[in-house]
C-alpha cells in the first residue's frame, strides 16, 4: 500500500521474525526452486484481484455477502477434475441458496488452487510410537508417518504451483464455459445430497429459479444475452503461510506499477501469524491484493486496530477482511468490543465468520471433529453481535468438501461419534460434507433475511 512503498519490497519480510516456516534442510536447493518460480507465469492477474477488491467493497458497505469456502488442505494425491467439480458444485449450491433466499448478492471465493500449507500448534506430532516432524501440508512435506516423508522438500513448491495452475484452468472453464449457468441449477445437486432433506429443499428452490427464468422469457427478456445468468465470477484464496513461495509469486503490475501476489486473488494471515511486528504482516502490508486476517478469542481491540492500520492504511473498502474464529461460547462476548472499535475508528473492513476452527475437539476414537450445531451457534452469535453494534455481518468462511465424508458431527443426517471412522478422509481438519454445507447455507440465508 502507498504508506509502505518507501521501505517495502517483496523480500522485506525476511528482516522480520517469521514463524510457522518449514525447516528446509538445504537452503541452496530452496533458493534454486524459488529462482525458477520467479520466472514462471502468474497464476492470477492483478486486474482480477482488483475486481475482487471492488466486489468485497460492496460487502464492506453492507450491499453483498461473502461466501469463502473449500478444503482445509488440498492434496496432491486426491487431485482430480471430478473432485474440483464436486467442490465447486457445493459452493455454487450454497451461493444460489444465499442469493435467492436472502436477496443479497454473494461474492464467491474458494479455499482452492493454493491451500497446500497448514500452520501447526507443535513442530512435532506423535503417530503411534513415533515422534515425527508435524505434517505441514503437501506444499512442504508428506502426511505419511515416516521420518523421510516428513522432511520438507522445496520441489513440492513447484508441484503446488503446477496443481494450482491446473485447478485454476478447470475452474475458469466451469465458471465461464456454461457449467455455472443458472439454467443448470438442478445439475449442481449431487446424488448423495439430492436424496437428503437438504437436497430436497434445494431442489424446490431450483424449481423456483426455473420458473423465474421462464417468466422472464415469457415477458420478452432475452435471457441468453445476460452473461450474469450464464457464468459466475469465482475467485481463489489461501492462507499465505510459506512466505518464500508467496514472494516468488509476487509481480509488479504493468498497468499500475503496484505489487500483487499472483498466487491467488485473495490471501489471508492466520491466527498464529498475525503479529504486528512479524514477517507475515510485513509481507501483506505491501501487496495490493484483497487480504484477510484471522482474529481469535484472545485478540484485543488495540491489536485489531493495529492490523487495520498496517494492512489497510488508505482505508480502501474491500481491501481488508477480518475473519473471526472465536468459538460458539465466546463470540457474543468477545466480538462486540472489536466491532465497536473498528467501526468507531472508521475502518471499512469486511467482517466474516469462521465458525470451524474455534469449535474443534477430539472425539472418542481420536478423530478431530466439530459439531454442526456449534458451527451454526457461532454463526448465530456472529449475527447477534453485529446486530447489537449496528454493523454488517459480511460473510462466512467454512471448510467443506464435495465428497460424502463423515468428519463433522450432527446435521440433519445425524452423524454420530461412531460414524466418524467410516468416511473420515481429511488430511488435517474436519470438513462439512455436501448435505451439511447446503443446510448451513439455508440457515445463514434465514439469518440474513432477518
Amino acid at each position: 500500500m502507498s504508506s509502505a512503498e518507501s521501505t517495502w519490497s517483496p523480500g522485506s519480510w525476511r528482516d522480520k521474525p517469521a514463524v510457522q516456516q518449514p525447516d528446509w534442510p538445504d537452503e541452496a536447493a530452496l533458493e534454486a526452486v524459488l529462482k525458477q518460480m520467479r520466472t514462471m507465469p502468474p497464476l492470477v492477474f492483478a486486474g482480477e484481484a482488483r475486481a475482487l477488491t471492488e466486489s468485497l467493497g460492496h460487502v464492506a458497505n453492507g450491499e453483498a455477502f461473502l461466501l469463502q469456502a473449500g478444503d482445509c488442505a488440498e492434496s496432491f494425491e486426491a487431485f482430480s477434475a471430478d473432485a474440483i467439480r464436486d467442490k465447486l458444485k457445493v459452493i455454487l449450491q450454497m451461493a444460489v441458496v444465499l442469493t435467492y433466499s436472502s436477496g443479497v448478492p454473494t461474492v464467491k471465493v474458494g479455499r482452492i488452487a493454493g491451500q497446500f500449507a497448514k500452520p501447526r500448534s507443535s513442530p512435532t506430532e506423535t503417530v503411534g510410537d513415533l515422534v515425527l516432524p508435524s505434517f505441514r501440508g503437501h506444499m512442504v512435506n508428506d502426511v505419511a508417518p515416516t521420518e523421510a516423508a516428513r522432511v520438507p522438500d522445496p520441489n513440492r513448491l513447484l508441484s503446488a504451483y503446477h496443481q494450482s495452475s491446473s485447478t485454476l484452468n478447470l475452474l475458469r472453464a466451469f465458471t465461464k464455459g456454461g457449467y455455472a449457468d443458472l439454467a443448470r441449477v438442478h445439475t449442481w445437486n449431487q446424488e448423495f445430497v439430492a436424496s437428503s432433506n437438504e437436497g430436497q429443499r434445494y431442489e424446490q428452490l431450483a424449481s423456483e429459479i426455473d420458473r423465474a427464468l421462464r417468466f422472464m422469457k415469457a415477458c420478452g427478456i432475452n435471457t441468453t444475452s445476460l452473461p450474469t445468468l450464464h457464468e459466475v465470477d469465482f475467485f481463489t484464496s489461501h492462507e499465505a503461510l510459506v512466505l518464500g513461495y508467496e514472494e516468488a509469486m509476487t509481480r509488479r503490475d504493468s498497468l499500475t506499477g503496484d505489487w500483487y501476489d499472483c498466487s491467488a486473488h485473495m490471501i489471508w494471515i492466520g491466527e498464529r501469524t498475525r503479529d504486528l511486528d512479524g514477517a507475515h504482516v510485513e509481507f501483506f502490508s505491501g501487496v495490493n491484493n484483497p487480504v484477510g486476517c484471522k482474529v481469535g478469542p484472545t485478540a484485543t481491540a488495540d491489536e485489531v486496530l493495529g492490523l487495520c492500520e498496517r494492512l489497510n492504511p488508505d482505508r480502501i473498502p474491500g481491501r481488508l477482511t477480518l475473519i473471526t474464529r472465536m468459538g460458539a461460547d465466546k463470540i457474543e462476548a468477545g466480538l462486540p468490543p472489536l466491532l465497536a472499535a473498528v467501526r468507531d475508528a472508521g475502518h471499512p473492513v469486511v467482517w466474516a465468520c469462521d465458525p470451524m476452527h474455534g469449535n474443534t475437539f477430539t472425539a472418542n476414537g481420536g478423530h478431530k471433529t466439530r459439531r454442526f450445531d456449534d458451527i451454526l451457534a457461532e454463526i448465530a452469535g456472529f449475527f447477534a453481535a453485529h446486530d447489537a453494534e449496528g454493523t454488517w455481518p459480511g460473510g462466512v468462511h467454512v471448510e467443506l468438501t464435495g465428497d460424502d465424508v463423515t468428519e463433522c458431527l450432527g446435521g440433519a443426517e445425524e452423524i454420530l461419534d461412531t460414524d466418524l471412522a467410516s468416511r473420515y478422509e481429511t488430511m488435517c481438519d474436519p470438513r462439512l460434507n455436501g448435505r451439511q454445507s447446503v443446510d448451513l447455507a439455508f440457515a445463514v440465508s434465514e439469518l440474513l433475511r432477518r
